[in-house]
């Protein structure tokens, strides 16, 4: 496992040479970078500028991991579900320029007065299309366990087993929601089989979240993917605050294997 930073709150004001350089100093080696920020890598980044930007990440031990977007797929309405597709297809190619391996999306509720069924299954489609066209990009679809309802991870296996598109995976998002019944071992079990290749996390040694179950969990499964903070806090130090949660995850690594 390897550990990385969203943007989210902590980079979300740092230019790229900054949010890189942080990133370095901290030792902190992957970052998801989150959607208008202040690293302002979009789709309105012209060929070279493109380029600019994944020569940083080369020239540094950084890696760009992917986007974190915003797009989701449950809106009832047409115009909007096909706005959300195409502005993914839009970020999938920004991602292969600059050399990015993925795009981060999510569901994000069950409209109300929609069936849930029919809702569940027009996310799963809508997936299998940006998926469809990611392939072609050698990207890979990363959808958040995220929303109200769409979060409960029943509802999660619900749409992926109607993902057809192999590089359309989970990204794990420790969400209180994991803990509902029948618990965390047995909701992790239950979708473990679409993981891809990120997990978000928030600030390790805080709040009541059973991180370590969760590293015994994914060690378990011999996981070697990305573990990224997507921090909620407002330290005044946060290169400091990101060498701490390194130090954490380190240990949380070291009890895991130790089980």
């Amino acid at each position: 496992m390897k550990f990385g930073l969203v943007t989210y709150l902590w980079g979300k004001d740092w230019d790229l040479p900054t949010l890189i350089a942080n990133c370095e100093k901290a030792g902190v080696l992957g970052v998801e970078l989150r959607t208008q920020h202040a690293h302002g890598v979009e789709t309105s980044l012209s060929t070279l500028q493109r380029t600019e930007v994944k020569k940083r990440f080369e020239e540094s031990p950084v890696t760009c991991i992917g986007y974190g977007s915003n797009f989701e797929y449950h809106s009832p309405d047409p115009a909007k579900l096909l706005e959300n597709i195409e502005q993914t297809k839009a970020y999938i190619t920004l991602c292969k320029d600059i050399g990015a391996t993925g795009i981060k999306v999510k569901p994000n509720t069950l409209p109300e007065g929609i069936p849930k069924e029919k809702t569940l299954a027009q996310i799963a489609e809508s997936l299998n299309e940006v998926g469809s066209f990611a392939r072609d990009y050698g990207q890979v679809i990363r959808v958040e366990v995220h929303g109200k309802l769409t979060a409960e991870l029943p509802n999660m296996r619900a749409i992926f087993e109607q993902v057809t598109e192999p590089n359309v995976k989970i990204c794990w998002n420790s969400n209180d929601t994991d803990l509902l019944s029948p618990g965390l071992e047995e909701n992790f079990n239950m979708v473990k089989k679409w993981f891809g290749d990120t997990v978000h996390v928030r600030e390790l040694n805080m709040g009541e979240y059973p991180y370590q179950k969760l590293f015994n969990l994914f060690t378990g499964i011999r996981y070697d993917g990305w573990i990224l903070l997507e921090a909620r806090t407002a330290p005044e130090d946060r290169v400091a605050a990101m060498k701490e949660q390194l130090s954490v995850f380190n240990k949380l690594i070291a009890n895991a294997e130790n089980v």
